[in-house]
């Protein structure tokens, strides 16, 4: 595992460097044009390393080909491009602190933020490890170019060194994760796998195959606006009414902030407009369909509440659904996650396997037909300018990776 060290750094340097953050609001696919950059570096770098049938498609999804060199099932590797929205994405400068001495990490570019052991527990498991982080002014993007690095650095391996056993693998990045499109409809069958893994967990150990199910919910409200010096019984205020949805829906409970574990939430993420039209965006989450639709009916029942209170106004409530949880689908079919644990058992790493508060382009897979679970990167406080990964826990995922493609083969 020492020998992917350095080849790690490099690639996880040189990939969060590449602006890549996708965009709720564009129709476009991929969402920006920014994770082009990165998808065409893959498309170059996998030619490189002697990929065969490396493919740009349609989408944005770049896909290509390690020979087999044994029979088995054919397998997929997936990672994605794209960096979250909700925090700045653009001018990341990656720095690696060799050898970290169990302390305070600062932040160059910004000297009031720290990075403490007691804030983030996990850090302090890592004395002796090699961390990345950002700057300061910026997330660092290991969510989820640590997978890529992983994902490439294990294909790279792979065909260097032929005599490693291990069936037809297919890799993967796709662009538009964090927004949740992620998975073209066409992916399953130009993928052509029998199952596959995305790199796109967190600490040592993990495999998840079970994550929330997840909805999107869009609320218009359409005032009436006219001159505000003339406004007494006429005017209808689109902010003091979605103001009303936002302080009607649950506060104490059933938020990001108030819930864990299996908790679900209605979670506002954004609220636009003026005093004529206000759009309100939600996130609803739940790891049972049950709870889903719950929270769905809850949040229309409160947008009908506040429209009766003004019927000149116009609300609508549009939920669109995004992934559900891949567990409904792996449950019956568990051999990508046994394969997973049977080679980290190989590795001696313990497993730990919990629910994650969260989606994976494994999730919509699964869904679709494509069992998928997801295995861990090391990447820490992710979508925030605290964001880390250690290059060690990176390593440790790279020699999974490999485990699993020999673990896979038939011997011949």
């Amino acid at each position: 595992m020492h020998t992917f060290h350095e080849e790690l750094k490099s690639r996880l340097i040189r990939y969060c460097a590449i602006d890549t953050q996708s965009n709720m609001d564009s129709a476009s696919t991929p969402s920006t044009e920014c994770q082009h950059a990165l998808l065409n570096l893959m498309v170059k770098e996998l030619t490189e390393i002697g990929a065969s049938d490396v493919t740009k498609t349609s989408y944005g999804t770049v896909i290509a080909t390690i020979p087999g060199t044994a029979p088995g099932p054919t397998i997929g590797f997936l990672a994605h491009v794209d960096t979250a929205p909700q925090f700045n994405a653009t001018g990341v400068k990656p720095r690696v602190i060799e050898g970290y001495n169990g302390g305070d990490i600062t932040f160059p570019d910004d000297p009031e933020l720290v990075l403490t052991p007691q804030d983030s527990p996990y850090l302090a498991e890592k004395v002796g490890d090699d961390i990345v982080t950002a700057s300061g002014l910026t997330l660092l993007g290991a969510d989820d170019k640590a997978g890529m690095a992983i994902v490439m650095t294990a294909a790279r391996h792979l065909l260097n060194t032929p005599e490693i056993q291990r069936p037809t693998i297919r890799i993967a990045f796709t662009p538009d994760e964090e927004i949740g499109r992620g998975v073209d409809a066409n992916l399953p069958a130009d993928l052509g796998v029998d199952f596959a893994y995305t790199f796109d967990g967190q600490e040592l150990g993990e495999i998840v195959y079970e994550t929330f199910s997840a909805d999107f919910a869009v609320v218009t409200v359409e005032g009436v606006s006219i001159h505000p010096g003339n406004a007494k019984g006429k005017l209808v205020n689109a902010i003091h009414l979605a103001s009303k949805i936002v302080d009607t829906l649950p506060h104490v409970s059933m938020t990001p902030e108030t819930t864990d574990g299996t908790e679900g939430f209605i979670h506002a993420v954004d609220m636009q407009g003026n005093a004529d039209r206000m759009v309100l965006r939600f996130i609803l989450r739940d790891f049972e369909r049950d709870g889903l639709e719950d929270k769905g009916a809850l949040l229309r029942q409160v947008c009908d509440t506040i429209a009766a209170t003004e019927p000149r106004a116009g609300i609508t409530c549009t939920i669109t659904p995004q992934y559900r949880n891949m567990r409904y689908w792996l449950e019956k079919d568990m051999t990508p996650v046994e394969l997973a644990r049977a080679a980290l058992t190989d590795l001696e790493i313990p497993e730990k396997s919990v629910p994650i508060r969260g989606g994976t382009d494994g999730s919509r897979l699964t869904e679709m037909g494509v069992p998928c679970p997801n295995l861990f990167t090391g990447m820490q406080n992710i979508h925030g300018p605290l964001e880390w990964v250690s290059v060690q826990d990176m390593a440790q995922a790279t020699a999974l990776c490999l485990r699993i493609a020999e673990r896979a083969a038939t011997p011949v």
